[in-house]
């Protein structure tokens, strides 16, 4: 199979990095809820393994969803990829902040460059389906996050759906997050082309659903959502 690009990587790149976090909490009304429940929504999925392996991809920048997990769970371990280097760094100094980077083992690159044994136990995709471009190269990370999933492991899914333009009351509201926070409009207008410079989001949740249906995935269940963004619990196909 062809190797997945690193098309969505581009962009974050060592100056986009650097504000990540600051950025991602106000286009994301909820941003730290999300994160927390998706650590809960896994907790309860896994109620039942003292010692779960979590799989995280594009684990690059604040790393919250191994933070959060890493404190509120202090026997799971952790394996973070991302094909951004300055992204990765980033949350290599923060999980080493939280004092849990001895759970955590870090690969730069892409999910196919992993080994597929042994399978791992959870896996989170957050903040990642909507920079890939088209939906063959949605499938095909999508995929190799199954393959390498015990069969009924969980998945949290989180992104950005529907089609922007096409959704111009959201994209106005979505623009009034910046202006809240005292930006100029030329300053919201810049902002919003940074955001949707190259973004490819799913046109819909049942976009969503099928992409995960042909991964090898079943019972999508959403547990979050805040304008355009949406987060699914779904689990590996037995």
């Amino acid at each position: 199979m062809a190797k997945t690009s690193n098309a969505g990587a581009e962009k974050f790149d060592s100056s986009r990095a650097a504000e990540y976090e600051q950025q991602s909490k106000i286009a994301l009304a909820g941003y730290d809820a999300c994160h927390e429940l998706s650590a809960c929504m896994l907790s309860a999925s896994l109620a039942d393994q003292n010692s779960p392996h979590v799989l995280v991809v594009g684990a690059g920048g604040p790393a919250h969803e191994i933070t959060k997990l890493g404190l509120f769970q202090p026997t799971w371990r952790f394996t973070a990829i991302d094909p951004s280097e300055p992204m990765l760094s980033i949350a290599k100094s923060n999980i080493d902040a939280a004092g849990i980077l001895d759970r955590v083992t870090l690969h730069p690159g892409l999910v196919e460059d992993l080994k597929r044994a042994p399978l791992y136990d959870a896996a989170t995709l957050i903040g990642v389906l909507h920079h890939i471009p088209g939906s063959d190269e949605k499938n095909q990370i999508l995929s190799d996050i199954a393959a390498r999933l015990v069969p009924g492991a969980p998945l949290i899914l989180a992104c950005n759906h529907y089609l922007y333009a096409e959704s111009p009351l959201l994209l106005k509201a979505w623009s009034q997050r910046w202006a809240m926070q005292g930006l100029h409009p030329d300053e919201v207008r810049s902002k919003l082309g940074t955001i949707l410079k190259g973004a490819d989001p799913p046109e819909s949740e049942q976009a969503v659903f099928d992409l995960l249906h042909s991964a090898g995935f079943e019972r999508p269940q959403r547990f979050f959502s805040s304008l355009f963004w949406g987060a699914w619990i779904v689990f590996r196909a037995r």
